[in-house]
């Protein structure tokens, strides 16, 4: 099972970034079990495994209406644990991620009357590795299976440890929503202070009953945070849900280098002002099980919320014409659609084209002879509603007549004509924005 195969990685990397030699049951035992589950506050749901009383209500007990278990209540339940894990076969109640044995319950797997090679070993693994999820919006956890990545989690438990130990009101089995969170903040060299790792963090929001949730961190702050700290060009991820039923979408490919360039465009291009609220922007077009469907994250799940009528107008009409933007936000956000659609565009050049062309335009519409004023400017105007290359190609060409720079006019055009015909709806979507930043 995949969340066995990360625990074991992480605990081969835990052995050799700290000089120990740990086996599974050994990790589980001296450092795991202790850290997650004897205290107070679980740090990780323990499902319908015997650590779990499901008579026990954990908001009753953190809001004080109920006692938490003593230690030797602990003990009892730890010591049932293992003991059906020397006894049992590998099944979702010892088991994290596993399916149930009981063909009939909602996380039962395929029937197979092969003897599936289970070891103890696998077993505990398999808590560890379902302890290293990174929780993000939509429901899903992502498993990792970079050593890096998931030692760097690892520095984050014994945080959580401290803040539920701290906060009598913070709930508990939140450790992957936790660990999205801290690595966006341990990837944020903008905040991250090694000496106190915690200043500047605040991912908790309060309900109405007092109680402190952690709040779930979307996908793109942690793999724009992931792709800053790494320089690989692709990731494997595990997408999962353990629940009441478990979901998996499986195996996808994170391009990191396609999420790190709109991040960098837009930095080289307007400047690290304002650069950490663009970060909200990005990937909020599709949720990311949608991103997902599409076989590997990329710049295309990178997409801002709000730009498809701008590039694809629905039925016969015009494309959406943008508007000047009002307040900062609104500039963010502008800035943004740009950046998005140059990234798309993978051609750099295509910047200072958009905007050469974007000024011959405007200079073309403001045409001082009053008496004629209006006709060039409807041909601009019908040029900027182009949607494909025939009809840009047919409103350039009319267009000429009021163009300074002919040359330079045609040389663009004739660029555009010969893009890839899925390129031209974008850059006809950046010039109308250039254009109207002129105006």
């Amino acid at each position: 099972m995949i969340t066995s195969n990360i625990g074991k990685i992480f605990l081969d990397a835990y052995n050799e970034e700290y000089g120990t030699n740990y086996d599974a049951r050994g990790f589980f035992l001296e450092q795991f079990y202790p850290l997650f589950f004897d205290q107070n506050k679980y740090m990780m749901t323990a499902g319908n495994s015997p650590l779990e009383n499901p008579k026990l209500s954990w908001d009753d007990m953190i809001k004080g209406k109920k006692p938490y278990e003593t230690p030797e209540q602990r003990k009892s339940r730890f010591e049932k644990l293992i003991n059906k894990i020397d006894e049992s076969e590998a099944d979702a109640s010892i088991a994290r991620g596993y399916a149930s044995l009981d063909v009939t319950a909602t996380t039962s797997g395929q029937v197979t009357d092969m003897k599936l090679p289970n070891s103890q070993e696998e077993i505990y693994t398999s808590w560890m590795g379902d302890a290293l999820g990174i929780g993000v919006q939509g429901g899903f956890s992502i498993l990792f299976s970079k050593k890096e990545i998931l030692l760097d989690i690892f520095k984050g438990w014994k945080l959580y440890r401290e803040s539920l130990n701290k906060t009598s009101m913070l709930k508990g089995n939140q450790i992957n929503t936790w660990n999205g969170q801290w690595l966006s903040h341990y990837y944020d060299d903008r905040v991250y202070d090694e000496k106190m790792p915690l200043a500047g963090y605040n991912p908790y929001n309060t309900n109405n009953d007092g109680l402190i949730n952690i709040d779930t961190q979307t996908w793109t702050k942690i793999l724009i945070g992931i792709s800053r700290k790494y320089d690989n060009s692709q990731l494997l991820g595990y997408i999962y849900s353990i629940g009441q039923t478990n979901t998996t979408i499986g195996f996808v490919p994170f391009d990191l280098s396609q999420i790190r360039r709109p991040i960098h465009l837009y930095k080289k291009i307007f400047g690290m002002h304002n650069s950490r609220n663009a970060e909200d922007l990005w990937g909020t077009a599709l949720g990311f099980k949608m991103a997902c469907t599409y076989g590997g994250i990329g710049i295309k799940a990178m997409e801002p919320k709000g730009l498809q009528d701008y590039v694809y107008p629905k039925g016969n009409k015009d494309p959406k014409q943008p508007k000047a933007p009002k307040n900062e936000n609104e500039q963010i956000n502008f800035n943004v659609y740009k950046i998005w659609i140059l990234a798309m565009l993978n051609n750099d050049d295509l910047w200072e084209k958009s905007q050469e062309l974007a000024e011959l335009l405007n200079e073309a519409s403001c045409n001082k002879d009053k008496s004629i004023s209006t006709k060039p400017k409807n041909l601009v105007e019908a040029m900027l509603n182009a949607t494909n290359k025939k009809l840009f190609v047919e409103a350039a060409t009319e267009v000429i007549p009021f163009i300074t720079k002919i040359d330079e006019f045609k040389g663009i055009v004739k660029e555009i004509h010969s893009m890839p015909t899925d390129n031209v709806p974008y850059f006809l979507t950046l010039l109308r924005f250039q254009y109207k930043t002129l105006k």
